[in-house]
């Protein structure tokens, strides 16, 4: 198995992943417990991002104070329907926004078509010191496919 294969693809709109569901992602009715949702889509993120040529350890170089740091400001998300153990879902990501000091990406979550989950997350785009910065022209577009 090839690394693409193992972080998804990039798609026309954005990043597709599939994953399983582990036992270990359920809740004792069997169903995804609502917080592993949210490991799925970071999964998803940071593999689109992989893709893309970007590696985040890189980006916040220790002591750098304009290094750069990707951190979950905003998190909007809607529950339509339970996954369970043992199901394959599909986590597709496109970039709605990048640039200034934030990201905005929408993200779904489905199995077989059927929607389960869909969240717009806002990524604030900060320096090692942890404070705001501009995300560079050049990663904006590379991210918007524009580059």
């Amino acid at each position: 198995m090839t690394l693409i294969a193992l972080s998804g693809e990039l798609t026309e709109h954005g990043h597709r992943l599939i994953q399983r569901v582990y036992y270990e992602d359920t809740d004792f009715s069997g169903v995804v417990y609502h917080a592993r949702y949210l490991h799925f889509m970071e999964r998803a993120r940071t593999d689109y991002l992989r893709l893309l040529g970007v590696e985040q350890a890189s980006l916040a170089i220790e002591g750098d104070t304009e290094g750069l740091v990707f951190v979950v400001h905003r998190m909007e998300i809607d529950f339509k329907a339970p996954a369970r153990m043992d199901d394959i879902l599909t986590i597709v990501t496109t970039m709605e926004k990048a640039g200034g000091a934030k990201m905005v990406l929408q993200q779904e979550i489905r199995r077989e078509g059927t929607l389960l989950i869909a969240a717009k997350v806002i990524i604030a785009v900060i320096n090692a010191s942890g404070r705001p910065r501009r995300l560079p022209e050049a990663l904006g577009k590379k991210f918007l496919g524009t580059a």
